[in-house]
């Protein structure tokens, strides 16, 4: 049976609500490593909450609980996106090799960049609230009467 144009029709709003469910997880890892200490990581035991760092530990952390229910998933995305441009710039770059993330351990803050602004445009997928949400205000529209 060949994959026709039904079967990824079908799949791919699916396929990007996985990709926003598993993005989210591995996002949330990087503000809990900052913030709660979940997992432990060694550079931040001394991190105070109210510094640059400690800021983007809580867009992560709130970023992602958003982005993993899938509420207010395009704002919430295009934020995430400008706050990893804002890492890659201020932080990996300046480490030299601009065009070579592989070389200033940027690649996780070009791809997490590059996604969030992906799902800015694109939406949470089939699996979310704002599809939830979407769906329950077509059915309120469409049994008004006219």
């Amino acid at each position: 049976m060949a994959l026709g144009r039904h079967f990824f029709e079908a799949w791919t709003p699916r396929a990007l609500a996985a990709l926003r469910l598993i993005t989210s997880y591995l996002y949330m890892q990087h503000g809990t490593a900052k913030l709660l200490h979940v997992p432990r990581l060694p550079m931040f035991d001394q991190l105070a909450v109210l510094s640059p760092i400690g800021f983007a530990g809580i867009l992560e952390i709130v970023g992602s609980l958003l982005i993993l229910l899938g509420l207010f998933t395009r704002p919430v995305a295009f934020i995430l996106s400008g706050e990893m441009a804002v890492a890659y710039f201020t932080v990996h770059a300046r480490q030299g090799n601009f065009f070579m993330p592989a070389l200033n351990q940027g690649e996780l803050a070009v791809l997490y960049c590059f996604i969030f602004l992906f799902l800015a445009v694109a939406g949470g997928g089939s699996w979310s609230v704002d599809a939830l949400l979407a769906r329950k205000r077509a059915g309120a529209l469409s049994s008004k009467p006219r």
